[in-house]
């Protein structure tokens, strides 16, 4: 059942403190990028040899991502629960597009991008956002009967199961577990019985070492993130030099751009493992920054998601719930994968990682969560929505 504590009345138009929080984020993921990057660019044909190949195209993300937030926020909520049935089923209709050879791009054996000529579209990504949208509208539906295995859990499992079969046969094993957390969270805060809760945790658990012990490729993963030192230059190569990374960086870093990992021994060293350069350059200090803004970023989505059920919004509660559990999901797997506390699995870390389709879906979330929160601050001056 959601949480309907009382919270303290929003104050003035807009939360601008969460506005300032994804700018700096935005900001910061800028220079990284650029850090991380430079070495790698100089040294590509494939970047013309421009050290500021990555830089100049994240700006651009950047700029599009913010261009497609304003527009999002002035959406109603109201809208994005009609759309989200529809939005989700465009978005497994992408995910079927992206499988099919010719249309779907494939790089490093995983077939998840479409072509656009002047960009790559990773479906997964908006599908976080889609499956964020479709839960919280189907748990609004269904809140009658949550607490009925058959009527309102089944529907909904068999909706993921065909998504993750999407997923898993890109591979996108990484999406997969983030778009799979984000429908349970959702569920479980709007009144999944706590029995089937249990159980299907246990179910998950057990799908998830079942999927790893069929697959040589993620066994492999398995085993080099146990024991990375065993293989250096094979399976546990990745890992082993994220570790260095961190281990070079002490408390306070080398310094903005010293990083020697990323000169050609750190692979992704700009998407999947930027915040090991993070750590090579800027210490711990830097790395407690990053996990304390994305420690706040999570706890603005839940604060704005109790506003809403206080103010019986069920939809824009769960709504705002669901992304700070995409959110806090995602960047936990990614810091957790760049510390060796997790095996690799693909994932960008939001907001800072190279990455268009990810900025785009990022800032979109944030603008819809700003929007509910907007929305809760008119409610308390007499308008309604």
């Amino acid at each position: 059942m959601l949480y309907t504590a009382r919270a303290p009345k929003p104050t003035g138009e807009l939360d601008f403190a969460l506005a300032w929080l994804i700018l700096a984020l935005l900001g910061f993921g800028l220079v990284m990028v650029y850090s991380a990057s430079i070495a790698i660019a100089e040294g590509s044909r494939m970047t013309g040899h421009q050290g500021h190949f990555f830089l100049l195209r994240q700006g651009i993300f950047i700029l599009i991502a913010l261009a497609a937030a304003v527009v999002t926020f002035q959406v109603p909520t109201r809208t994005w629960q009609q759309a989200a049935p529809y939005l989700f089923v465009a978005g497994i209709a992408l995910l079927v597009v992206v499988l099919i050879p010719g249309l779907g791009k494939e790089v490093n054996g995983s077939r998840r991008w479409i072509s656009l000529g002047f960009a790559n579209l990773q479906p997964s990504e908006l599908m976080k956002f889609f499956a964020v949208l479709y839960a919280a509208d189907y748990t609004t539906r269904k809140a009658a009967v949550m607490h009925d295995f058959k009527k309102g859990f089944l529907p909904m499992a068999a909706v993921m199961l065909i998504t993750g079969a999407l997923l898993l046969h890109e591979p996108d094993f990484g999406a997969f577990v983030v778009i799979t957390s984000i429908a349970v969270g959702i569920l479980f805060i709007g009144g999944l019985n706590w029995k089937v809760f249990a159980a299907l945790i246990a179910v998950l658990l057990a799908g998830f070492v079942t999927l790893i012990l069929t697959s040589p490729y993620r066994l492999q993963r398995i085993l080099g993130f146990l024991d990375p030192w065993a293989d250096p230059y094979g399976k546990g190569y990745q890992l082993s030099h994220s570790l260095i990374a961190f281990g070079r960086g002490e408390w306070f870093g080398l310094g903005l751009g010293g990083s020697v990992e990323k000169l050609f021994y750190l692979p992704e060293a700009h998407t999947d493992f930027l915040l090991a350069v993070i750590a090579e350059e800027l210490g711990f200090v830097g790395v407690a920054v990053v996990l304390a803004m994305f420690v706040l970023l999570v706890g603005k989505a839940f604060l704005i998601g109790r506003h809403a059920a206080r103010l019986e919004r069920n939809f824009a509660a769960l709504t705002a719930m669901g992304i700070g559990i995409w959110f806090g999901v995602q960047a936990g797997i990614n810091i957790g994968v760049n510390m060796g506390l997790l095996p690799t699995k693909g994932l960008t870390l939001p907001f800072l990682s190279f990455g268009g389709s990810g900025i785009v879906a990022n800032c979109v979330a944030v603008a819809v969560l700003l929007r509910i929160d907007w929305e809760h601050r008119q409610m308390m001056r007499g308008k309604t929505f």
